[in-house]
């Protein structure tokens, strides 16, 4: 592990804890230390909420880019992420599906809850499963995020005739969603979200030095030994988990899977693909409570936010990939 490195990881995981810091102080009430210790304080209820803010946005911090990382990687495409499957697009499909058509149910609210996650979860987990079965039929990558981009304008297209036949109440409660409410999330939801991402990562160790190889070419990992179908399925499961859980209990976090890796590369390139992984998940959390302060302190939606973050920085990406080209 270089110094640069070191010294590039201690700056920005005492950023990290700052950000922690502001976040937990951000909001309509000025708590103390103790409330956040004592279960009987008046305000121990708030301190939660905050709490969990903090571990949810840590947790989308460190998926997103991890599937971004994964996909760029794998495709060799630095605007690669987790909407270039139609994993996102896919998700929100199956929330809008369950949220236009499950207002005749009477569940309980946290039912409700647990059946909106387990639906976007579910929706990528199919697509993910079509995914595996077609990819066997696409020996050129490219085809691969072909298709992804067809099954994203498919899943808007859908989406977009539900919008139009929904009723006003159902229209407006899959807008709230798809603003994503990072301060919404309950410890239950947390700790199924966390089991998630934890497989997610796990798979993502498996396909770390299978990488290492298929970035030298296709040849030359064969060489190696690289099981490249293996590879393939590990990258499609792991970056499907990782961006379809946090698309369950947040909404759609957009762009945040390609900006954070293209970031990472202009702080530490070139480096080792471990080094790179590790540099996604620390930054992506430092972005992802920034964000969060600015969202609870200008009340914009997270999605805004990403959205009005990521545009600019994804046009400036192009610019000057076409401008080297030319």
């Amino acid at each position: 592990m270089t110094k640069n490195f070191k010294i590039t990881t201690i700056i920005i995981l005492v950023a990290i804890v700052i950000s922690i810091v502001v976040n937990l102080n951000i909001g309509f009430l000025e708590l103390h230390f103790t409330d956040f210790f004592s279960s009987t304080s008046d305000n121990s209820q708030i301190a939660q909420l905050r709490v969990n803010r903090i571990l949810v946005m840590l947790l989308a911090g460190i998926s997103i880019p991890t599937s971004g990382f994964l996909l760029q990687e794998y495709f060799q495409n630095p605007l690669a992420g987790p909407s270039v499957l139609g994993i996102t697009s896919v998700a929100s499909l199956s929330v809008a599906f369950y949220i236009f058509f499950s207002q005749n149910l009477l569940l309980p609210e946290f039912l409700q809850n647990s059946f909106l996650s387990i639906t976007a979860i579910g929706g990528s987990l199919i697509l993910m499963a079509i995914l595996l079965l077609f990819s066997g039929r696409f020996q050129d990558k490219s085809f691969l995020i072909i298709f992804g981009f067809l099954v994203s304008a498919l899943a808007g297209a859908v989406v977009s005739i539900l919008q139009f036949y929904a009723e006003n109440q159902s229209l407006k409660n899959y807008i709230l969603w798809s603003f994503g409410a990072n301060n919404q999330v309950s410890t239950n939801q947390i700790w199924v979200l966390s089991i998630i991402v934890i497989i997610g990562l796990f798979l993502t160790f498996k396909t770390i030095k299978p990488l290492i190889g298929n970035s030298l070419g296709t040849a030359y990992a064969q060489s190696l030994g690289v099981n490249l179908t293996q590879l393939k399925f590990f990258v499609i499961i792991a970056s499907s988990l990782l961006a379809a859980s946090v698309t369950a209990f947040l909404g759609p976090i957009l762009f945040i899977g390609i900006v954070v890796p293209h970031f990472c590369r202009m702080l530490f390139n070139p480096a080792k693909l471990w080094q790179q992984w590790i540099l996604n998940m620390i930054l992506g959390i430092l972005i992802m409570e920034v964000f969060s302060i600015i969202s609870e302190t200008t009340q914009f939606p997270l999605n805004v936010i990403t959205s009005l973050f990521g545009i600019p920085v994804i046009l400036t990406m192009m610019l000057n990939s076409r401008k080297s080209q030319v």
